[in-house]
């Protein structure tokens, strides 16, 4: 009987371990801009805490950094890189280049800056969650095009691509502060509920290459 029972005990072990194993923590870094960083939101309000605690609901064990400065334009977030997403990040989730539209920057140099982001954290063996923008209206159809195929070009690598990180609260006064740009806590849940299968997506890839 003893001989019967160390097998299965063993096949149990094994696999309560490896159960273990999967269920370690999580940590994504949300690097960004105002719109990651909660501007004018009280703590706990903005998108990196928001996230979390959906994750967390579903019994997700999971912590979100929040790597977001505002005001920042994709050369920001390509300069600070390194020091922005440290080594305890598993993936990364990309939210860059709302900024750069606002100030009319050439889209060939934000192209060239996001790309030099997700070669860096690729190189690195990051998963990565790009998350798109658009550029606003008065900067007319041409810039708009322009800046729309930075995104649609970058989807291309292998990265999971949500394609705009305002879906669903980009123009609604009743989800964005004042000033008409930056979402409320409302409008962060409204990006956190629509966002929420693709960061399921780059969780699983952590998962897989654990």
């Amino acid at each position: 009987m003893f001989r019967i029972l160390r097998p299965l005990a063993l096949v149990c072990a094994l696999t309560m371990t490896s159960g273990a194993a999967r269920a370690e923590p999580i940590t994504i870094v949300a690097l960004g801009d105002s719109l990651t960083a909660g501007y004018q939101l009280p703590p706990g309000a903005g998108f990196p805490a928001q996230l979390e605690r959906a994750l967390a609901d579903e019994g997700l064990d999971v912590s979100v950094l929040d790597a977001g400065v505002s005001g920042d334009t994709t050369s920001g977030g390509l300069s600070r890189l390194d020091w922005s997403v440290g080594e305890e990040a598993d993936a990364v989730i990309v939210e860059l280049g709302a900024n750069d539209a606002l100030r009319g920057i050439d889209p060939s140099d934000t192209r060239a800056n996001l790309t030099a982001i997700l070669d860096r954290l690729d190189a690195r063996g990051l998963p990565v969650l790009l998350a798109g923008m658009l550029a606003p209206p008065n900067m007319g159809e041409d810039y708009g095009n322009a800046f729309a195929g930075i995104y649609d070009e970058l989807a291309a690598r292998d990265v999971v691509f949500y394609p705009f990180f305002l879906d669903g609260v980009a123009a609604d006064p009743a989800l964005n502060l004042a000033d008409g740009m930056h979402p409320t806590e409302e409008g962060v849940g409204v990006i956190v509920e629509r966002i929420l299968p693709k960061v399921r997506e780059l969780i699983a890839r952590v998962q897989d290459a654990g």
